[in-house]
C-alpha cells in the first residue's frame, strides 16, 4: 500500500516531478521556504519520437530510457527521487464511505473488502492504495476515502523506466490528481481565492486532451477527447510538405512561412475551440450544471495566439492560460524566458513535485 498512498505522504529529501507523456518527457524540481512559498529550482523538457508511447504503454522503452537520461542531464537536477505517474485511463478510482476513527489497519481492512466490488481482478494482480479525503458530507461521522488500483505491470513499467534511467521512483501518483493539485495553485490566486468557483480545466495533449471540471479542489466531471496538437503538426505537413519531424522542429523553434498564420494557425485554433465548446456543451449535458466560472487551457498548445479569445468567444466564460509556476521565486537554475514559453506544458510534473510537501 505504498504506490499510491505515498502521494500523500511528506517527503524530506529533494524529490523532482517527472511526467512521461506520448510525447514529451517533463521533469521539475520545486523548493519550499518556511513560509510555504515555493521556488522553482529546474525544469526541463525532452521530446519523444511519435510512437515511443502509445496509449500510456512504453513501446520502445530504450529510446524513451534515454530521453529521461537528456532530460535529467538538461535540467541540471542532481536529486536521484522521482514522483512519476500513470494516465488516469488505466487507473481504477472509487470514492467510498467509511467510519470515522478506524485505525491504518482498520481502514486497509475495510478498502480491500470495498475494492473488490470495483475492481475487476484479483487484488494480487493490482496496486492498491487509498486516502482519507475528510469527513464526508452526506454521512455524518463518516469520512470520504478515495481507492486507487491500477494493474502491477502498469505501475512497474513506470518505475523500471525511472531505474534503468538511474533515478529511484518513491511515488506513483495519477496524472489527473497531480494536475489538479498544481492548477489549485492558481485557481486560489482568483477572485474570492477560487472558493466555490467552477473551473474547467482542459490539459491539451499531443493525441488526446483532458477535461476535469473542478470546484472546491475536487473533480465534478472527467472526459478524455482526441483531438490535440498532432494535429496542428498534420496540417504543417499537409500544407507544406514537411515531414512530421520537420513539423514538430519548425513548431517548437517557431521557424514558420509566412502565411503560417492566416493558413495553418488560425483554422486549428478555431477547430481547437470549437472542440473547448463542444466538451462544454458535453458536460452541461450530463450534468446538473449549465455554465462555468472560468476555463483553464494547459498543454504545449495552450499558448497558440489567439486561441483564449477564440474560446471565449465560443463559450462566453472567462479563459486563461495556466502556469503553474505562477507566484513561485524562479531559482538560478532556469531560464526564465523560455521557461515561461513552456510553463503550461509544466502542468502535471509541477504537481507531481509539489506531492513531496503534502503532509
Amino acid at each position: 500500500m505504498n504506490l499510491f498512498g505515498s502521494m500523500f505522504s511528506r517527503r524530506t529529501a529533494p524529490v523532482a516531478g517527472l511526467d512521461v507523456s506520448s510525447s514529451s518527457v517533463k521533469l521539475v524540481e520545486l523548493a519550499q521556504d518556511r513560509s510555504g512559498t515555493f521556488t522553482l529550482e529546474r525544469c526541463a523538457i525532452e521530446p519523444l519520437e511519435r510512437g515511443w508511447i502509445t496509449d500510456g504503454n512504453i513501446e520502445k522503452f530504450e529510446e524513451v530510457v534515454e530521453a529521461v537520461r537528456r532530460v535529467v542531464t538538461k535540467s541540471g537536477v542532481k536529486t536521484k527521487q522521482v514522483v512519476m505517474a500513470l494516465p488516469a485511463s488505466v487507473v481504477i478510482a472509487k470514492k467510498i464511505i467509511l467510519p470515522a476513527g478506524l485505525s491504518e489497519r482498520e481502514l486497509e481492512i475495510q478498502v480491500e473488502a470495498e475494492a473488490n466490488q470495483y475492481i475487476p481482478f484479483s487484488l494480487d494482480e493490482v496496486s492498491l492504495d487509498f486516502c482519507v479525503v475528510g469527513p464526508s458530507s452526506t454521512s455524518a461521522g463518516d469520512v470520504d476515502v478515495v481507492i486507487a488500483a491500477a494493474r502491477k505491470e502498469k505501475v512497474e513499467d513506470r518505475q523500471g523506466l525511472a531505474e534503468a534511467a538511474g533515478l529511484t521512483p518513491v511515488i506513483v501518483d495519477v496524472e489527473s490528481y497531480a494536475s489538479r493539485l498544481a492548477a489549485g495553485r492558481v485557481i486560489e490566486r482568483l477572485p474570492g481565492h477560487g472558493r466555490d468557483a467552477v473551473i474547467a480545466l482542459f490539459e491539451i495533449g499531443a493525441m488526446t486532451s483532458s477535461m476535469q471540471v473542478l470546484r472546491n479542489g475536487e473533480a465534478l466531471y472527467e472526459r478524455d477527447q482526441v483531438f490535440g496538437g498532432a494535429q496542428l503538426t498534420q496540417m504543417l505537413v499537409r500544407q507544406y510538405g514537411f515531414t512530421l519531424e520537420e513539423a514538430e522542429a519548425k513548431k517548437r523553434s517557431g521557424e514558420l512561412p509566412d502565411d503560417y498564420g492566416s493558413v495553418v494557425l488560425k483554422p486549428f485554433v478555431e477547430t481547437l475551440a470549437l472542440e473547448v465548446e463542444r466538451a462544454l456543451k458535453f458536460f452541461f449535458t450530463s450534468t446538473p450544471h449549465n455554465r462555468v466560472d472560468y476555463v483553464m487551457l494547459a498543454g504545449g498548445t495552450a499558448s497558440l495566439p489567439g486561441l483564449t479569445e477564440a474560446v471565449t468567444e465560443h463559450t462566453s466564460f472567462p479563459c486563461q492560460v495556466v502556469n503553474p509556476f505562477d507566484g513561485m521565486q524562479i531559482g538560478r537554475g532556469v531560464r526564465e524566458k523560455k521557461m515561461l514559453r513552456e510553463a503550461p506544458s509544466y502542468l502535471t510534473a509541477c504537481g507531481l513535485a509539489m506531492r513531496r510537501f503534502l503532509s
